[in-house]
């Protein structure tokens, strides 16, 4: 058993899927399956349904899932603490960020902290916002970054920045009112999304029950749920940062909906170990906010 073999059944376990915890990991969908098969095979017990196209956990799956989290998280604790006594002149900052923030808002702040501590390695996972503070809560990564709040006690959180939603679709419309919303076709992201949950939060405070919406479809990500919005399969609610280059080129249309801004937060355990390479980064953050 290796701890690579249970860093991909652990995000196997957290998605039911093969592929999207391979692309979590960048490890190939053979290499992921694979990792699995020599799992069970090694202690001959099965660790997973297989039901149709889907998987779910067995209850030997299930119990393994927390050894195998504490596992890693204790690992990546030892391994953390070792490089910290070289300061800043080695060692990895583990950080899981949901959508929006990994692909638009942190990679200039990781290239200017890369600049500043290069011998410093970055590992960046994606995940949802509720599977980002998961990761945090089992040591798996130093720091996380979301759209949404996570009332979870055993994690700090602050606002780091902030973003703009729009609605959007492929043709303008003069106004949206609650029949409107009931109406038009809507494209969403999966459950446990931060884009989802903040536009839902923006409708309960409406007095709108979300329920009402006609959903054609659910997507696993902000560039797929775009697409489908420019392809005209229905309306979406995105960030801003999604969506600016194809209002700039007019493939989608702002619809006029005002939203208010979200915040974006940091996530770090309370009681786990802090790095010197995580404040560094902390540090970049609160200084390029000044």
């Amino acid at each position: 058993m290796t701890l690579e073999q249970l860093k991909i059944f652990v995000a196997v376990a957290e998605r039911e899927h093969v592929t999207r915890a391979a692309e979590a990991l960048n490890v190939t969908q053979s290499a992921a399956s694979g990792a699995i098969a020599a799992l069970e095979a090694r202690y001959a017990v099965p660790l997973f349904h297989r039901v149709g196209r889907g998987i779910q956990l067995t209850e030997a799956g299930r119990a393994f899932l927390d050894e195998a989290r504490a596992v890693i998280g204790r690992a990546a604790h030892a391994e953390t603490m070792l490089a910290d006594f070289a300061g800043l002149k080695r060692g990895t900052l583990r950080i899981v960020a949901s959508q929006t923030i990994a692909s638009y808002w942190l990679p200039p702040k990781l290239a200017t902290f890369h600049e500043r501590h290069p011998q410093i390695a970055v590992e960046l996972a994606i995940d949802n916002s509720e599977g980002a503070a998961a990761q945090v809560l089992h040591g798996i990564a130093d720091l996380g970054f979301v759209e949404g709040t996570i009332d979870e006690p055993a994690l700090a959180h602050w606002v780091v920045g902030y973003d703009t939603m729009v609605l959007v679709g492929r043709e303008p419309v003069d106004a949206v009112d609650a029949a409107w919303l009931r109406r038009a076709r809507w494209i969403v992201r999966e459950q446990g999304s931060g884009t989802r949950s903040s536009f839902e939060a923006v409708l309960h405070a409406r007095d709108f029950d979300p329920a009402l919406l006609s959903v054609a479809m659910t997507l696993p990500s902000n560039e797929a749920v775009r697409t489908a919005v420019e392809a005209g399969a229905g309306v979406a609610v995105l960030s801003r940062l999604v969506v600016e280059r194809a209002l700039a080129a007019g493939d989608l249309a702002e619809l006029p909906m005002d939203l208010p801004d979200r915040p974006f937060h940091a996530l770090r355990h309370k009681e786990r170990y802090r790095t010197r390479a995580a404040d560094a980064f902390t540090d970049l953050i609160k200084e390029q906010a000044r």
